[in-house]
């Protein structure tokens, strides 16, 4: 191995190491004072916690144990080690923080918003090294490699919110639920941001009798490129131009404005798109 690649790796698994001290912050001194409840298997770590007292961070690495057992046949070791090294991290700075019992506020909706900013960061650090913290990215991606046909962020959706149910439901507490679904909301958009960043694009798709039109007036008033892709209507077999284009998310309320004005029967569709390289957008030799 070169100089190169064992600072790559070095770089990585300390970017690794902020992200889940970055996490285990946010979780221990906002959301864990203030009996906000998060999901997956921290969040049962933390039932079992208000329970009986023992460490949230040994009861996760105890409980990610069998699903690291599992993972590793079906996702390969580099997945499951980088992963193995995410989950032990956060959840050992999670005891550790613990101990100078640390409170920023008492305020559970400032809390869940800030604490969730703060540990969607770190869990946005992590994730971007091709890493996680285990539990139920782990649990949600077995499921998934079962179940192809459901949603991944379904399935994380469903165990998140059984376990701020169980948490609301044991304690009687129903207002650390509804915080932790702000939280989770909080954490999950900041993850995002970290991944992707601020300037998410839009792919649009517009049908219109038309296209030349359209094409031509896209192309010379907002400077970008179109591409014209050929369908056909499956009711009247008829022959179609499809145009496709790729704009900043600023810019397509333009694109709205300006197909309506030369075909209001126009057919637009405007979906997200993350991670456009090319020019115009991000340089794609930005990338690892």
């Amino acid at each position: 191995m070169n100089r190169t690649k064992v600072w790559a790796a070095v770089l990585k698994y300390l970017l690794i190491t902020l992200g889940a001290l970055i996490a285990a912050a946010g979780f221990e001194f906002l959301l864990y004072p203030n009996d906000i409840v998060v999901g997956g298997v921290t969040g049962i770590s933390m039932i079992i916690n208000k329970l009986t007292g023992l460490p949230i961070g040994i009861l996760t690495i105890v409980m990610n144990v069998p699903l690291f057992a599992v993972a590793w046949k079906k996702f390969g070791l580099r997945f499951i080690v980088d992963s193995l090294i995410g989950m032990v991290l956060s959840s050992v700075f999670i005891d550790l923080l613990a101990i100078p019992k640390i409170v920023l506020t008492n305020a559970p909706l400032l809390a869940c918003i800030i604490g969730g900013v703060i540990k969607g960061f770190g869990f946005g650090i992590v994730y971007w090294e091709g890493a996680t913290t285990g539990g139920s990215d782990i649990l949600a991606k077995l499921l998934r490699h079962r179940y192809p046909y459901i949603n991944f962020g379904t399935i994380t959706l469903v165990l998140d919110a059984s376990v701020m149910i169980a948490f609301a439901v044991i304690f009687k507490n129903y207002e650390a639920a509804m915080y932790g679904v702000i939280a989770m909301f909080v954490t999950s958009k900041v993850v995002d941001v970290v991944l992707y960043g601020i300037n998410t694009s839009n792919v649009c798709y517009i049908v219109s009798d038309k296209s030349d039109k359209v094409a031509e007036t896209l192309t010379n008033t907002l400077g970008r490129g179109v591409t014209i892709l050929h369908g056909e209507g499956a009711y009247t077999h008829r022959e179609k131009q499809v145009l496709m284009c790729v704009v900043k998310r600023s810019e397509s309320v333009e694109i709205r404005k300006l197909v309506k004005n030369i075909d209001e029967d126009a057919f637009l569709i405007v979906t997200d798109a993350k991670n456009v390289f090319g020019r115009g957008f991000g340089d794609i030799s930005d990338l690892s």
